[in-house]
């Protein structure tokens, strides 16, 4: 929950308000409303934590027995019950902001969200691939629910003043699919590693995961090639947008990007191909939870590069 909350503050005043002219433009979407936008998107997400551990107590007691919470710690009628309520709650929330911006239709996007989660749990994890795919889509929504709310507004504010100058907002909108993107690929190399890492009790219960339709060195191969993806795409934005930017060169984001994810990628895909039991795989699953946080901690180094280097 804390990563959530952490990725959408870190989307709006590290990347979207730097980004911003700074010619009197600013935020439209107070801190208050945008509070409640990050508590909406993580009583969802709680909700859907919740479900999930509900719908997968059997299985946890064979793949990780000592962090099995619902049946233990609290009752299966009360996870329901908090399901229930977090999801009410959330929804609720995302139905009020979406009225307040005047855009209905954004609404959706909590239900749908909620509804994922619900049919995650109960049907697509246990589908190949399908429940991966879940997964990075919905955490790929975490960064850009915020620019969802956030740009309407701008355009509304501004929109006159950007088109006589014949500009947009785009800008801020490419920076934070960006975030998008990597925290959509990062989920989908988890999420297949956490197959791998609970290939016994999936197996034991009819799940229909990827290293067990296709086995464990397809599911390497298919690993090693998502990390390889993704170390190509960090290498040619940092090349081609970032490290020779205008007639500055961005050793900052050369040293980060380089020493900090793309060196941190090929120390996973080494364990990951020498993995042989589970405790390898659970070190291959922190590792990328690592790599993760790094990439929505690199915000930080564009607002300094923004705000103060520049």
């Amino acid at each position: 929950m804390l990563i959530i909350a952490l990725t959408q503050y870190a989307m709006r005043y590290l990347i979207m308000e730097p980004l911003l002219p700074s010619a009197g433009f600013e935020l439209q979407f107070d801190n208050l409303h945008f509070a409640l936008l990050v508590l909406s998107t993580v009583f969802i997400a709680a909700a859907g934590y919740i479900i999930n551990d509900y719908f997968d107590t059997h299985t946890d007691w064979i793949n990780k027995p000592e962090r099995v919470v619902v049946g233990v710690a609290i009752t299966r009628r009360v996870a329901m019950i908090l399901h229930t309520v977090l999801n009410i709650i959330g929804i609720a929330i995302g139905v009020y902001l979406s009225i307040y911006i005047k855009l209905l239709p954004l609404s959706f996007v909590f239900l749908l969200t909620s509804g994922l989660l619900w049919f995650y749990s109960t049907n697509y994890k246990r589908q190949f691939l399908i429940g991966n795919l879940t997964v990075a889509f919905m955490t790929s929504l975490v960064p850009m629910v915020v620019i969802l709310f956030e740009l309407p507004l701008l355009n509304r504010e501004y929109g006159a003043i950007m088109l006589q100058h014949n500009t947009n907002f785009n800008y801020i909108f490419i920076w934070v699919t960006g975030f998008s993107l990597f925290a959509f690929i990062t989920t989908l190399i988890r999420e297949i590693i956490k197959d791998a890492e609970d290939f016994e009790g999936d197996h034991a219960y009819g799940m229909h995961t990827i290293p067990i339709k296709l086995g464990m060195k397809a599911t390497k191969i298919i690993i090693t090639v998502l990390i390889i993806l993704s170390v190509v795409a960090l290498l040619y934005i940092l090349i081609k947008f970032i490290m020779f930017s205008g007639e500055i060169t961005d050793y900052i984001s050369m040293v980060y990007i380089i020493g900090l994810l793309v060196l941190p990628y090929f120390i996973l895909n080494t364990i990951v191909i020498m993995a042989r039991k589970k405790e390898d795989y659970r070190r291959a699953s922190f590792l990328i939870k690592l790599i993760m946080l790094i990439g929505i901690l690199y915000s930080a180094v564009v607002f300094y590069i923004i705000k103060i280097w520049l």
